[in-house]
């Protein structure tokens, strides 16, 4: 990328970038000795995110959930994805972030004239002060220390001006260390959740040809709902490098995939989250896909976990504490049954029965 953030250089790149870019970012977490390869992808979904923590939570308490080599969030998914690559002992962190209540904050006081004329239909403060409670210097340093141990973070956000998806590598920007790398940092996690018009786009400050300007960067499902692998292998048919270890591939939708009745009240924050939801539903089912299908072809072991259909849908904006604390006991018990992987995604399957169907 010829524009870069102001005080770094190789801390992002285009999803849709060559292969061997992707492979330049992983290949300190893929080489390392004795230690499988295995991979977190936390998808977008709002207050459905509350899942997500219900399923790390529960998974540490199965005693089954392994380190990972590489975790990758988008949206909400982005801001669970640094206490999900920290491991365990945040555990505690996650629980409050997604059933204190505090959430609730992010959808008071609309302001119709706000989503209208450019700064978001709940304001542009809302999003930054959640993440400037949670993100620390001791959670900085923390990501650092894993980064120089060849683990990475990843998180997605939408180049509005460019029209693509934007991998940050949070580790190498945590690395730098200083009062810089730190509001980037929380920048780029506070623009991975800002669904547009709903909440305020981030502007982050751009070096290019010695000059100083700012990009426009919203919530990373717009363009990615969930990141598993670089554009160059999902549809372009490339090769993944062979490893000695079998890779895992760890997939977390904090939604459900199946398309959902109900009646859509008329109000402008709640159309607006179920436009969303549903462009993220389609679009989380065609990556899905995709992945396994790469999966399959390459031989790594392919998890899914996501919202069932015994879940209803609540309505609303996604953010009401109540339907927040449900899904995350939702998860946490699922998780903690260890029954909560499915092997390939439900659409696959349904194809599969419907071919039959249709032999009969």
């Amino acid at each position: 990328m010829a524009a870069v953030p102001i005080g770094g250089r190789s801390i992002r790149f285009w999803a849709d970038a060559p292969v061997s870019v992707f492979h330049d970012a992983a290949r300190r977490a893929v080489v390392q000795k004795g230690r499988p390869f295995i991979y977190l992808a936390l998808s977008g979904g709002g207050g459905s995110g509350a899942y997500g923590a219900g399923i790390l939570n529960g998974w540490t308490e199965s005693g089954t959930r392994p380190e990972f080599s590489v975790v990758s969030g988008v949206s909400t998914g982005a801001l669970i994805a640094p206490f999900a690559f920290l491991g365990p002992t945040y555990d505690g962190t996650l629980r409050q972030m997604y059933t204190s209540g505090e959430a609730a904050n992010l959808i008071r006081h609309p302001d119709p004239l706000g989503a209208i004329f450019g700064a978001g239909l709940f304001g542009p403060g809302q999003l930054g002060r959640l993440v400037e409670r949670y993100i620390d210097d001791d959670l900085l340093n923390a990501v650092a220390r894993e980064d120089r141990k060849g683990r990475r973070l990843l998180v997605v956000t939408t180049d509005l001006d460019a029209q693509r998806a934007v991998i940050w590598d949070m580790g190498a920007i945590a690395a730098r260390g200083g009062p810089k790398a730190f509001k980037l940092f929380r920048e780029v996690l506070a623009a991975s959740a800002s669904v547009p018009v709903v909440f305020a786009p981030q502007l982050i400050d751009i070096e290019a040809n010695d000059r100083i300007f700012q990009e426009m960067h919203v919530d990373g499902t717009v363009s990615a709902p969930i990141f598993t692998l670089p554009d160059a292998l999902l549809f372009g048919g490339k090769t993944i490098v062979s490893r000695d270890v079998r890779p895992a591939l760890y997939l977390i939708v904090n939604a459900r995939i199946d398309a959902g009745f109900e009646v859509v009240p008329n109000q402008a924050e709640v159309i607006a989250a179920r436009a969303f939801t549903t462009m993220n539903r389609v679009g989380t089912q065609a990556v899905l896909a995709q992945t396994y299908n790469v999966a399959s072809r390459e031989g790594l072991s392919f998890h899914l976990s996501y919202v069932g259909k015994d879940v209803p849908y609540t309505g609303g904006t996604g953010f009401e504490t109540d339907a927040m604390r449900q899904l995350y006991a939702y998860g946490y018990e699922k998780a903690r049954s260890e029954s909560f992987w499915e092997t390939k995604p439900p659409q696959i399957e349904a194809a599969k029965e419907a071919a039959k169907s249709a032999k009969r």
